[in-house]
Parts: structure tokens; C-alpha cells; sequence
């Protein structure tokens, strides 16, 4: 099968890119992307995903289009022109994929598209499947209304599965990045009680699943992308200073977080015990399934 990937240099595109043969790569900056990941695609072409449809000629003989383009909800503070980034990239450059993948003369018949656990907003105790109702923050409208754009191609006939990731954690990059630092000083810490849960994934184990999903030709609709055994904050917080063998005794506070990250800090301190059942279901199997063994391996690389 023929594949097209959007958003094939980020954290998760190389990745997933090693998983396929020579697929084809839209990008923002083809240079760019010829040097990070030319390697491991076939055709690279230019696309801006809030300018229009894809060019044409980038669909011809695809099969199958994993979409993974769009803004970080974590780079920078959430201001009213980063949320309008946030939101557009998301919705308006999914809308402009659907609409060339539905101009396209034989063109793809499934589509793989990112989405988040964003989706559920701010759950607590409750356990969230992929039936579960969405939230109503600002991440889980922006959501919503990703995952509605993706759907346009399904009511069309195009197989749709929407991939509703939690936090990635891999070597190089991500959010495991981000946290290194503070902990290696000995100044980490859980957020505020720790008590909120964590829905986490290990980057190879999304990989693998953007793969699953698109083979599993009676799979649709929602899938919840993250380990099958989700962690409380402070549990996570014990498995990394423990691997890193420093202390971890200084919670951060929500009111510090809200002056450095503005409006983000609530998603930091949301808890959402997200359960993957449909990867469960449709027999996908983890490599990494438990918090202690993903960051033993990411860390030890």
C-alpha cells in the first residue's frame, strides 16, 4: 500500500516513517525535511496545510494518509494568537487534507488522523473510553471540532480513525524533554498532590499503532492512543527520579505554573485515566505497557 504522511518531521513522524515503505511526506519546508527525513521517504512536496488542499498530483496512487500535522499546544504561552494557531492548524488544515483527499480521482480510502486526550477535558476519577463524552475546555473544543473535519471524509466512504494521544514519551524529544532537566538538579517534583492521572504513551508503541489502526480494515471512529495502565502524576514523578536516581520531593505549585505557562497550566494539572479499549479489543499488544520498563528504555538510549 501507498502512504502520504503529514507532519512527518515532528517527534512521532520519523518514527512512524521507519514503519513504511518510501511513503510519500507533505511538508511546510521540503529542504527542511530532505535533511531531517529524506531517508526514510519517498516523495517529499510542499504543502501549507492552512493555504489549501494538498497539490493534486501528491495523492495520486495513495492508499492510506496518516495525518499528523499541527502547532505544539506546549511551545509557548497560550495567547489569544497562539490558541487561534492551535486551533487552526488542527481544524483548518485537516478540513483542507479531507477536501483533497475527496477531490482526488481514485483516490485514499483510509485515513489515519491525529486527535488527543485533550478531547476529554478535566475527568478526575472517572475511567474514559473511547465512548466517553468530550470535555468542554478549549482543548476539547479544538478536538472536537479536528475530529468533525476528519469525519467529512467518512461520510464520504472514506475509513477514518482518529488517534486521541496522551503524553509521548521517547528519547530525543517530547515531553519527557521538557521535565529532564529540573529532575537531574534534584529540583523535581509532582505537580501540585500528584493524585491526577497521567494518560502516557511510549513513542514506538504510537508508532506501532498509527500502523495497527490502518491495518485493521474494520477499525473507525476514535482510538485512544496511550499505554493501558495510565499513572497518577506522582507515580510517574517516583518511576523517573528513581531511573534518574535523584530525589524528588519539590511539588510545583499551580499558581507558579500558571504565571510561567499562563492558561496551559491547567492542562498539566488535568487528570484523565484514559483506557485504550479499542486497541485492546482489535488485539493490538504493547511493547511498553508499564511506566517503569518505557522509561527504563527510553533513558537507557
Amino acid at each position: 500500500m501507498k502512504a502520504l504522511v503529514t507532519g512527518g518531521t515532528g517527534f512521532v513522524g520519523p518514527r512512524l516513517l521507519r514503519l513504511l515503505h518510501k511513503p510519500t511526506v507533505l511538508t511546510r519546508n521540503p529542504e527542511r525535511a530532505a535533511g531531517k527525513i529524506g531517508h526514510l521517504a519517498g516523495d517529499i512536496i510542499g504543502w501549507d496545510p492552512l493555504e489549501g488542499p494538498p497539490p493534486p498530483e501528491s495523492l495520486e496512487g495513495v492508499d492510506l494518509v496518516f495525518h499528523l500535522a499541527g502547532e505544539s499546544v506546549a511551545e509557548g504561552r497560550w495567547t489569544t494568537a497562539q490558541k487561534a494557531k492551535i486551533r487552526d492548524s488542527r481544524i483548518c488544515g485537516t478540513k483542507n487534507l479531507v477536501s483533497g483527499i475527496l477531490q482526488s480521482k481514485d483516490g485514499p480510502k483510509t485515513l489515519i488522523s491525529s486527535s488527543a486526550v485533550g478531547y476529554y477535558g478535566d475527568r478526575g476519577e472517572e475511567e474514559l473510553t473511547e465512548s466517553s463524552s468530550p470535555g468542554t475546555d478549549f482543548l476539547a473544543d479544538v478536538c472536537v471540532g479536528w475530529e468533525r473535519e476528519a469525519d467529512v471524509a467518512r461520510e464520504q466512504g472514506i475509513r477514518v480513525a482518529t488517534m486521541r494521544t496522551g503524553i509521548v514519551l521517547g528519547a530525543g524529544g517530547g515531553a519527557l524533554a521538557k521535565m529532564l532537566t529540573p529532575f537531574r538538579l534534584g529540583a523535581g517534583g509532582p505537580l501540585g498532590n500528584g493524585q491526577q492521572w497521567m494518560p502516557w504513551v511510549h513513542v514506538a508503541d504510537l508508532a506501532r499503532l498509527y500502523v495497527h489502526a490502518a491495518e485493521q480494515s474494520t477499525l473507525s471512529g476514535p482510538v485512544n492512543a496511550v499505554s493501558p495502565n495510565p499513572v497518577r502524576n506522582r507515580e510517574f514523578t517516583k518511576a523517573l527520579a528513581t531511573q534518574l536516581k535523584r530525589p524528588a520531593f519539590m511539588p510545583a505549585p499551580y499558581i507558579g505554573l500558571r504565571l510561567a505557562f499562563g492558561e496551559f497550566a491547567k492542562v498539566l494539572f488535568a487528570s484523565q485515566k484514559v483506557i485504550p479499549q479499542v486497541a485492546l479489543d482489535t488485539g493490538f499488544s504493547f511493547q511498553f505497557p508499564c511506566i517503569k520498563e518505557a522509561l527504563k528504555e527510553i533513558l537507557s538510549t
